[in-house]
């Protein structure tokens, strides 16, 4: 069973901004399979199904950010779930937006709701796809991860949208590294961009 959470805020305040890329990346899988993200536990709101013939677990953690690990750590623990089989979906300012990076293992870098989740799972060896969100104006952080896309840039996180359920799906399938070699492209993804 692999388990597939989706960072991000709860809340319809939170709803469609750069924080909240995870969550809605987790949505684009459960529309196109078919899972309902409707049972509340674990401090979350999860749904079980299958990608292909393999089980997944995909979860949106009802914490806030900050303690995403409260609620991975959580439904690890009671469906026995190993950290290689855990993939965290997040965003990242340090990239343009729509670009992907998937990466085994690594520090949080700086993004809070990682940083929890390897404090409390007490590795950083958990994979996980990043979504590029672009950078902050100097000084402006707060106000960038929770605001939402320009007009200019729904196409690009849209496409990026396809391409990281693309990638998640591949990694459930072949494996994470296989995944890595395949879909970490150097250049940003375009609606003309080949699926790989």
């Amino acid at each position: 069973m692999k388990l597939i959470v989706g960072l991000g805020n709860p809340g319809t305040e939170y709803a469609g901004t750069r924080h909240n890329v995870g969550f809605d990346v987790v949505e684009y899988l459960a529309k196109r399979h078919g899972i309902a993200i409707s049972k509340r536990n674990f401090k979350g709101v999860y749904g079980e199904g299958f990608i292909g013939t393999e089980k997944v677990l995909l979860l949106r953690p009802m914490t806030y950010m900050n303690l995403s690990g409260q609620a991975v750590s959580a439904i690890c623990h009671f469906y026995k779930i190993a950290t290689q089989d855990v993939l965290v979906i997040l965003d990242d300012v340090a990239m343009d937006t729509g670009r992907l990076r998937l990466r085994y293992k690594g520090s949080a870098g700086g993004h809070n709701g990682l940083a929890n989740i390897i404090q409390l799972m007490g590795t950083d060896e958990i994979p996980r796809v990043r979504v590029g969100v672009g950078a902050s104006r100097q000084g402006d952080m707060v106000n960038h991860v929770l605001g939402k896309f320009r007009k200019e840039e729904k196409e690009e996180i849209e496409v990026a949208y396809q391409l990281a359920s693309d990638a998640i799906e591949y990694a459930v399938r072949e494996g994470f590294e296989k995944a890595m070699n395949r879909y970490n492209i150097s250049s940003k993804p375009t609606k003309e961009t080949p699926v790989p």
